[in-house]
């Protein structure tokens, strides 16, 4: 059996008995979020050895009895931000239990927005991010999908999504953006810069796209990228009857 990495055994409460040296001030789960706040504060590029042991009253040393590196804290405090679901699908079809997984864990991430940010090494392995494939796969559990197409399907989703909120955080269109700024008047500056003659189709297009300046552009766009992925896959679903 593969022994797991000092973190995980932490984290999954599977640390063996009669381990030697003194016992652990801190829990793993709090390291995590001393380490998420400090992302959520002040970035991720904030997020080191020494910044995360002296929120915790470490010395940085003391800290690696907990992580072995900056990567395994990193997944330690993606745990701790996603949580454990919680989601009630009730009698709720697969498409409205696949969207409700879908936009709960998107808030998660907009809360922390550095979490779409890490650069994951390996596939997940912690307690909560494993739930949250355990609840993805069981939205889909009322279909006539494989075990395999379930997973693809949750998988493609997920990183649909994470993308999506990646790119709206970075280009500042989650929410309402500034009266003033580039993002609430992106439709004007790119009327300046494009023609109908050399640029028909996103000329015709970009007024429909912002027709409305109060709209929530991050929302709006969820919902239809979302609806785009569930026909498709409603359409495997078909297909496999």
């Amino acid at each position: 059996m593969t022994e797991l990495p000092r973190y995980l055994q932490l984290l999954w409460g599977r640390e063996p008995e009669g381990r030697r040296g003194p016992k652990p001030g801190r829990s793993i789960e709090e390291i995590g979020a001393a380490a998420g706040a400090i992302a959520d504060r002040d970035g991720l590029g904030a997020v080191s050895m020494k910044s995360v042991a002296e929120a915790v009253g470490f010395t940085t040393m003391s800290l690696y009895r907990y992580v072995d590196s900056k990567d395994e804290l990193h997944a330690v405090m993606l745990d701790v931000a996603y949580g454990r679901p919680e989601l009630d699908y009730g009698d709720l079809d697969w498409r409205s239990r696949i969207s409700l997984w879908t936009k709960e864990i998107a808030e998660r991430r907009l809360a922390h927005p550095w979490t779409v940010e890490l650069a994951q090494m390996s596939p997940p392995l912690t307690p909560h991010t494993l739930a949250w494939m355990e609840a993805g796969l069981e939205a889909l559990a009322g279909t006539p999908l494989s075990s395999q197409q379930r997973l693809s399907a949750m998988l493609a989703i997920d990183v649909w999504s994470q993308n999506h909120v990646r790119q709206s955080t970075r280009m500042g269109l989650v929410g309402r953006p500034e009266p003033d700024s580039m993002q609430a008047n992106y439709l004007a500056i790119m009327g300046e810069l494009i023609d109908p003659l050399h640029f028909p189709h996103l000329a015709a297009a970009a007024p429909e796209a912002f027709d409305d300046a109060d709209e929530d552009f991050f929302a709006d766009e969820f919902d239809r990228g979302l609806t785009l992925l569930l026909d498709g896959i409603e359409a495997l679903v078909a297909r496999s009857r």
